[in-house]
């Protein structure tokens, strides 16, 4: 095996220093653009991806939000949009999945970046050493692949460890996210996907507003503010957002007050 790793680094800020970092965002407004991470921040982490769920009251907000916007609301996730779908159901939104990998402007994804099969050979790897082990769970998603060890914590040195030589021998980059280690290709990221959907309508000339929860959201997090919109991050932990949400049933109430802020601005 030959190649050399890059390993995605974002500069993030080690404290949020300023109140400006700590206050909550104010309500969307019409020129928005509305981009979602989905685990985490539309729904609850849960011991494996399959087994996450929806708040009954998710999808009638989601769907006023997409009528509202016009249809600039977008799904940002490591998953491949085809997984999020049935949990949205009837929804199909736009997004951008597997970090930025895969495309969907309307109905249909499209992987703009092939799957390298280095890919494939390290989750064969991943595989020898982990199928037997109880708690750690390899999701090939065939364009990233991902290392959880969500119920096996005692792992997390051998997970990570074993992943990063692995990439580091396939010219692969990993990131770190949520009891995860993932491997994806050299230079994609989800700030990546929110650039390649901002310069299409229905996003293009509208206000990117980015919300997410974990380090692999902040590439996209710096992306809309490069753009001249916002970045929300989800949870306590260190990130260049302009803005906090403490937890998934605060994004939630956010998103209502979103709405009736839209509702009443016709």
């Amino acid at each position: 095996m030959e190649g050399n790793t890059t390993t995605t680094r974002v500069d993030i800020p080690s404290a949020d220093s300023t109140p400006t970092r700590r206050r909550e965002p104010p309500p969307l407004t019409a020129s928005s653009a509305l981009y979602l991470d989905f685990d985490g921040t539309l729904v609850e982490l849960a011991s494996t991806p399959d087994r996450v769920e929806c708040a009954p009251s998710l999808l009638p907000l989601l769907a006023s939000l997409h009528q509202l916007l016009d249809g600039a609301l977008a799904i940002i996730t490591g998953r491949r949009l085809e997984s999020v779908d049935p949990l949205l159901a009837p929804l199909t939104l736009c997004g951008a999945g597997l970090h930025g990998a895969q495309i969907r402007l309307q109905s249909s994804a499209q992987d703009i970046e092939r799957a390298p099969p280095e890919m494939r050979r390290l989750a064969a790897e991943l595989a020898t050493h982990f199928t037997r082990v109880p708690g750690v769970l390899i999701e090939d998603k065939g364009g990233a692949v991902a290392l959880h060890y969500r119920l096996a914590p005692e792992r997390a040195d051998e997970c990570q460890g074993l992943m990063r030589r692995l990439a580091a021998a396939y010219g692969l980059d990993t990131i770190m996210g949520h009891c995860v280690i993932e491997a994806r290709p050299t230079g994609i990221n989800k700030g990546l996907g929110l650039h390649r959907l901002s310069e299409t309508p229905p996003f293009s000339g509208r206000v990117p507003i980015f919300v997410g929860d974990d380090t692999t959201d902040e590439d996209a997090i710096l992306a809309a503010q490069a753009l001249g919109g916002s970045g929300i991050r989800v949870g306590s932990q260190p990130s260049a957002a302009q803005y906090r949400l403490r937890d998934v049933s605060a994004v939630h109430r956010w998103l209502a007050d979103s709405v009736t802020h839209l509702e009443a601005a016709q």
